[in-house]
């Protein structure tokens, strides 16, 4: 299957200053893909030259196989992390508008438009002012600006941005309904549990360079299990004193291992616990996201 955005060795510079080194990833169409970084790393200057704003200084970028062209507008939706609207114009007029530079007719753009009020439950907008709306609605707003032409590739950068849990759920949903609709999506995020929770291929920045690329779940595999979740009806002691345990802290319910080793701590862990209480739940975690960051960020400053 071809590749819907495929950059290949980009690179940017400022001067003297290297803004992207070589960055090389693809999205394929039904897929949701993972641009992370902090501030700094370079995420901003790669989704310009993705949008066609700025133009590389090395490397190639394809849209459905081919360079640059006037149909991108067309393909294309973005998400920006700033807002974009107006605050003083009436939310109808300026997306319509929007879709109309999109290509799309009026009438098309209304009737589009409409349809996703009433998607996120927020027909009323119609008629509103930007300014009168929440930061959370302004952010729903927008996102429809992206999506309303109905492009083949969506850029969403800090798409989560300002949403209470109740609105970020909608727009996960909605992520991957158009995902499931074969759209390519490029990702940007600082936060690790959302990109978990939609990307399957990522690509970590730092400093220009990439820290980090590949599919997660196998990103995953390569680094070790080191924190079991024990959850008990009673308390179990000598925890602490089991070979391989690092530190054991108490929760809630229970208490949260951390281990140097899982499978060698784990049963010895289980054994202690199921000798002192009943055992609701004992599970091996998987490192999060955040913590493969963590970790190989304090392996490039050792």
């Amino acid at each position: 299957m071809q590749a819907a955005l495929q950059l290949d060795q980009v690179m940017k510079k400022y001067g003297s200053k290297l803004a992207v080194n070589g960055i090389s990833f693809e999205v394929r169409p039904g897929e949701v893909f993972g641009l992370l970084g902090a501030n700094g790393a370079g995420k901003t200057t790669t989704m310009r030259m993705t949008l066609g704003l700025i133009y590389p200084d090395g490397g190639r970028i394809l849209w459905n196989g081919k360079g640059y062209s006037s149909e991108l507008s067309r393909i294309m939706g973005y998400l920006p992390e700033e807002r974009g609207l107006y605050p003083k114009v009436k939310v109808s007029e300026q997306i319509v508008y929007l879709a109309e530079l999109r290509g799309m007719a009026r009438r098309d753009a209304d009737r589009e438009l409409k349809r996703w009020l009433d998607k996120f439950g927020v027909p009323e907008y119609y008629n509103q002012k930007v300014e009168e709306l929440s930061k959370g609605n302004q952010q729903k707003i927008q996102f429809i600006a992206a999506v309303i032409h109905n492009p083949d590739i969506l850029i969403l950068d800090e798409a989560f941005s300002g949403l209470d849990p109740v609105n970020a759920d909608l727009l996960k949903t909605t992520v991957r309904e158009l995902r499931d609709q074969g759209k390519s999506l490029l990702f940007s995020s600082h936060r690790m549990d959302h990109v978990e929770e939609l990307c399957e291929n990522i690509v970590i920045l730092q400093k220009s360079n990439t820290l980090l690329g590949g599919n997660l779940k196998q990103i995953k595999k390569a680094y070790p299990r080191e924190r079991i979740i024990l959850e008990t009806e009673g308390a179990v002691e000598g925890l602490a004193d089991v070979r391989g345990v690092a530190r054991v802290e108490r929760t809630g319910r229970g208490y949260e291992i951390f281990v140097t080793d899982a499978d060698r701590a784990g049963g010895a862990i289980l054994e202690l616990a199921m000798r002192q209480s009943i055992v609701n739940r004992y599970q091996i975690m998987e490192p999060t996201l955040h913590e493969i960051f963590v970790k190989l960020m304090g392996e490039r400053h050792e």
